[in-house]
């Protein structure tokens, strides 16, 4: 299938799909001066852009620039010409051009001054106007249709169902969390059944089910682990540590922590399930102390301990929360309280229950899988369909959070709309 062009002299060109990558690629395909469209199937746009920001906007990080293209995983080498056109130095200017100041946080993270979205979102919107581009809410994209010859592009809306033809299209449709937001993942069907290659989409940043007894979950589900560690061992023998904060859930554990190794313990997961590793369990190791050696744990249970009972040790003379000698037990029941050794092993490597699955993906706050980077040109214009150019998190990337994925979406944004300009302009169109 080819796109079809409309009748007009000036080329039709849509954006469908109204998050950051669709409405930057919106803009840079204006910058050129060419008119614009974009379409989304929600009453307004960049929901879950505006989702993102009520807890604090962080829209990108300010780490080394090579230790930020690494969080791309296998990713990082499709992915690196688009960061280094559109880098985290880069995406704070174009803020800042927006007329918002931004700041980086004690962890490196990039927050907008007032730390919202929606300021940046209006400024942006603003913007697009006064450059011409017109937005179309309530427009679900619905798949092709032949009509006297021509292939036109389908979209339901309030009014009724409508056809229209474009000389060039940009989809930035998401992935498929948070659906309610409208990234639902739906256009995998349309798109496969064009020849376009797609690797299932997987919950990505999410949180994870864990068998916790009856007590955890009666008397400790909601409580918060701090200053604690995580580390496990991938499909690759390559081992992950990761500190910070997550929590003990009704259904297992969640939180920040816990998103931060979600790939490769969801791979681990996976590969065990498809008995490839069976004897690699996806087990999860917790360090209660990373700011303490073995040696200073140890020598801390080693002093006297004057009456105290074992919780009054790990509280008093280790400063650990109630909840510690709770999950000893629960994840170590064999453990003799009185050697000191083996406690200290357990506090600086306690394995928590294997998890039986991850959280549905509507639940997580970001997807894996996507578009294959065999399916699309360097221009991220697919292959099976010329003219049509993909970008965010439609495509087979994930990242953590700490403003990786936005970055992404920017950069890939950008990627597309001038990509598309340069088709337009012919440069490429025997790619």
């Amino acid at each position: 299938m080819s796109i079809s062009t409309s009748s007009s002299a000036s080329p039709r060109i849509a954006v469908i799909g109204a998050g950051p990558a669709g409405l930057m690629a919106a803009e840079r395909i204006a910058r050129q001066g060419l008119a614009v469209e974009v379409f989304d199937a929600m009453p307004s746009v960049a929901r879950k852009f505006l989702l993102a920001g009520v807890g604090g906007m962080n829209i990108t990080h300010a780490e080394d620039y090579a230790d930020f293209v690494s969080r791309y995983g296998n990713a990082s080498q499709w992915l690196r010409p688009m960061l280094d056109d559109f880098s985290p130095d880069n995406l704070r200017s174009w803020i800042h051009e927006l007329g918002i100041e931004t700041f980086i946080g004690t962890s490196n993270r990039v927050f907008p001054k007032d730390m919202k979205a929606a300021p940046l979102l209006r400024a942006w919107l603003h913007r697009l106007r006064s450059q011409g581009v017109s937005i179309h809410p309530r427009h679900r994209w619905q798949g092709w249709q032949m009509e006297n010859g021509k292939q036109t592009w389908c979209f339901s809306t309030p009014e009724g169902d409508k056809r229209e033809q474009f000389d060039a299209v940009v989809l930035a449709l998401g992935g498929a969390s948070w659906p309610r937001l409208g990234s639902d993942g739906q256009w995998c069907s349309l798109l496969t059944q064009q020849g376009v290659s797609i690797a299932p989409l997987l919950p990505s940043n999410c949180g994870f089910e864990l068998p916790w007894s009856e007590y955890i979950l009666e008397r400790l589900a909601g409580t918060p682990l701090k200053n604690i560690a995580l580390s496990l061992t991938d499909i690759h023998g390559q081992p992950w540590t990761r500190k910070g904060e997550f929590i003990v859930s009704q259904y297992g554990i969640e939180g920040s922590l816990v998103y931060a190794l979600s790939a490769p313990l969801r791979d681990l997961m996976l590969s065990n399930q498809a008995e490839k590793h069976a004897n690699q369990p996806a087990q999860l190791w917790l360090d209660w102390l990373p700011q303490n050696s073995y040696e200073q744990v140890l020598s801390k249970l080693q002093q006297p301990r004057k009456g105290m009972s074992f919780a009054n040790v790990l509280r008093k003379k280790l400063n650990l929360p109630a909840i510690t000698n709770a999950l000893l037990k629960e994840c170590c029941p064999e453990l003799d309280l009185h050697d000191h050794q083996a406690v200290t092993s357990a506090l600086k490597s306690m394995p928590l229950p294997c998890p039986t699955a991850t959280r549905p993906i509507a639940e997580a706050i970001s997807s894996a899988g996507g578009i294959t980077q065999a399916s699309v040109n360097e221009h991220l214009m697919l292959k099976a369909l010329p003219g049509v150019f993909v970008a965010g998190e439609m495509l087979d990337w994930e990242a953590p959070t700490g403003g990786y994925l936005l970055t992404a979406c920017f950069a890939s944004g950008k990627h597309a709309g001038d990509g598309v300009c340069s088709w337009l302009n012919g440069n490429n169109r025997n790619q």
